[in-house]
Parts: structure tokens; sequence; C-alpha cells
């Protein structure tokens, strides 16, 4: 039979897992409040939105959607994020990987300088930097140029993707490695074919945090792209906010448009993010 100290510590755990579930649930809520507040206000008009700001749209109605769509030139805008996204982070996953290979498997002390020399990168903000970036990209004759803004995407985030692949390629064991240089193969075909494929969750789980960053970046767009066809979304929805007053209900649906394509996929590379946690966590 159960002791009475054992049924006290059960009913115990159970209570705390009741409550630690009811704050769960009661955060969740809070931050949904504003996701629903910027879903229900596209289907709404400015009087609606004003009266009854959390209240369920009346009649539903697209409109909201087609206007924003128009307004932002929405094909134009999201083929340049798609464009300075994957070109940025494939640039990002080739040259980190290849740079973590050497640091990680010959660890001399000018490699440990080098990879100190590239954590720096990720100590200090890039927003330090802003001044003497824009007079390169400007000397380099890269402004108004998409180029020039995945150039700094790229050195921006190779930092925390080669730290990242640095510390999942010492996990890999070597002797896959040498068994591969025994049989014939040089250094590119080692790593390409023997330790890449071996690097697929660190990978995904940088694609994931590199693209989430680029796609939701502001900054370097507003500063180095000037040409609105050039542009991207947050541009867009940047111009449409007014000095004055800002019409919201014309507004949210641009924003939605803006994260519909990273909140997709998000849904579709979550699981492979998870693996990479769980993957890092083992193995380390």
């Amino acid at each position: 039979m159960m002791s009475s100290t054992a049924r006290k510590q059960r009913k115990s755990d159970h209570v705390f897992h009741v409550v630690l579930e009811i704050l769960m649930i009661a955060l969740a809520a809070l931050v949904a409040v504003p996701i629903y507040y910027l879903f229900v206000t596209t289907f709404k008009s400015p009087q609606e939105a004003a009266a009854h700001p959390l209240s369920i749209p009346t009649h539903f109605s697209f409109q909201q959607y087609v206007e924003a769509w128009n307004a932002m030139n929405y094909l134009n805008v999201l083929t340049n994020n798609l464009i300075i996204t994957v070109t940025s982070v494939a640039l990002v996953v080739i040259i980190s990987a290849m740079a973590a290979f050497p640091l990680a498997r010959r660890p001399h002390k000018l490699n440990k300088t080098i990879f100190f020399l590239i954590l720096s990168g990720i100590m200090i903000p890039y927003q330090m930097a802003i001044i003497p970036l824009y007079r390169l990209i400007k000397a380099m004759h890269l402004i108004d140029s998409q180029v020039g803004v995945i150039l700094i995407y790229s050195f921006v985030f190779m930092p925390m993707a080669t730290f990242i692949f640095h510390g999942f390629i010492k996990t890999i064991p070597i002797e896959l490695e040498e068994a591969a240089r025994i049989d014939g193969c040089g250094v590119g075909k080692i790593f390409w074919r023997i330790t890449f494929p071996l690097l697929r969750p660190a990978t995904a789980t940088i694609i994931i945090l590199v693209s989430l960053n680029i796609w939701n970046d502001f900054v370097f767009p507003l500063l180095f792209l000037q040409s609105r066809e050039k542009g991207t979304i947050l541009l867009e929805v940047y111009r449409n906010v007014g000095q004055f007053s800002t019409d919201w209900t014309q507004m949210f649906p641009m924003l939605v448009l803006g994260i519909l394509p990273m909140f997709i996929f998000y849904l579709l590379m979550q699981k492979h993010i998870i693996k990479g946690i769980a993957s890092g966590s083992i193995k380390g």
C-alpha cells in the first residue's frame, strides 16, 4: 500500500502541475490577444474597428486584403524578400560550414585565434558599425542594390552560424573522416560527402533562425534600398504610416501579408529546429 507521505507528495505534484498548466494557458491566451486583434481588424471598417476593437466583424470582407495587395505591389516586394532571404541564407550556410570545418578539426593556436575573432562578431552589435558600413557600401557602389544588402546579411549572421556549426562538427566522430581519407578522399570530398550531410539538424536550425531574422529586418533595407522597385515588404508597410494619423484597418492586412510567408515556413520547418536542438543537447 502507498504510504501517507507518498500520497501527499503525489497530491502535491498533481496540484503543482495543475497550477502550472493553468498559468501556461493564461500566458498563451495573453500572447494570443494581439494576434487575434490583428487578424479580426483586417475584416473591419475603420468605424467598426474603433467602436468595437475586439469584437468579431459583423460581416467578413476581403476587400481590405485586395487593396493592401495592390497598394504594396505585393508580388514585387515578395519576390525581393525571397531573393534577399534565400541568397543570404545560402551564403551563410555554405561559407559558415566551410569555415567551421577546419576550425573544429585543426584546433591549433592560429585556428583558435581566428575562431575567437569570428565570435567577436556575435559579441559586438552590428548597429555600432552602421556609419562605416554605409560608407563601405557606398564606396563599393552598392547603394540601392540587393547585392549590397545580401552581402551585409551574409557577414552579419556568419559568426552565429559558424559558432553553431563548429560545436556540431566536434560531436561528429572523426573516425568517419579518417576512414574516408584512407579510401582516397580529399578534404573537399570528405567535407561535402561525409561531414556536411551529417550537419543537417544544425543546418535546418540556422536556416530557420537566419531566415526569420532577415525577413523581419527593417534597418538594412531602409538604409540601403532607396528605390521602391527594390524594396521589401516592411518598407511598404512603413510607407503607409502617416505623419499625423494611420489607417490601421488598411495597415493590418499588409502586416498579415508580410508575416504569412514566414508563418507558413516556420510551420513547415519547426520539427527540424526541434530536432536540431534535441540533437545538440544529446550530443553535447
